[in-house]
């Protein structure tokens, strides 16, 4: 299997200014998920789309090559991941190279490693649409999530309500955003969202860590300081 290993990187960043090219341990954080691409395959497998022009030369500061500058309407807030990796996958079938299957590492993750995206790409096969990286979701929709009702009144989002202890609700998982492998197939004849062939591989909380705000930020700071990554 032939596989695009994409990175996605938009400009704009409000929770955490120019949060790609920050420097996290001494290092701009986009650096993390080009060092993990670079494990899996040449720097001609690995795409960085991105409309930022300083991110363009902090990438190429790094040696890899950016193949291209993503188009303004796909770097609003308003646009999806959908069309930010179709996008680069036609940029390459355009020019007659074609991929079975892209493997997405978003920049955010920066503790997610070698072993997880094998973990991926071990569980992927061309039977299925997408493998997805999770972690054991933090609330339960049977035992803690809950809803309103007609009457204003909380109910248990799922289940009857039954379940006294956490350890009697079935595991419930959410998407850590580390790791995406897609189906080139798939993803051209249907949005993600529609993927019913969905598998996925858990990781460690710790690994997980998405960055989004500045908290998360100095909660990464904290985890290299303690050496617990």
């Amino acid at each position: 299997m032939k596989s695009l290993f994409l990175i996605t990187a938009r400009g704009g960043s409000k929770g955490i200014p120019h949060k790609n090219i920050k420097l996290l341990n001494g290092k701009p954080l986009i650096y993390y998920a080009i060092d993990v691409a670079r494990q899996f395959v040449s720097d001609d497998d690995i795409c960085v789309s991105t409309d930022g022009d300083d991110i363009i030369k902090t990438v190429e500061d790094y040696g890899l090559n950016v193949p291209f500058k993503r188009p303004g309407e796909l770097a609003s807030d308003t646009a999806g991941s959908y069309e930010v990796i179709l996008h680069a996958v036609k940029f390459y079938e355009n020019k007659g190279i074609y991929y079975d299957n892209v493997v997405l590492l978003q920049p955010t993750s920066p503790f997610r490693t070698k072993e997880d995206v094998e973990g991926c790409i071990a569980k992927y096969d061309d039977t299925c649409d997408m493998v997805v990286s999770v972690k054991p979701a933090s609330a339960n929709p049977y035992y803690d999530i809950f809803e309103e009702d007609p009457n204003g009144h909380l109910v248990i989002s799922k289940g009857d309500g039954k379940i006294t202890r956490r350890q009697e609700a079935p595991l419930c998982y959410e998407y850590n955003g580390a790791v995406y492998v897609i189906n080139v197939k798939s993803l051209e004849s249907m949005h993600m969202n529609d993927f019913k062939g969905v598998r996925f591989y858990v990781m460690s909380e710790i690994h997980s860590v998405d960055l989004d705000t500045m908290l998360d930020w100095k909660y990464a700071e904290l985890l290299i300081q303690e050496g617990l990554v």
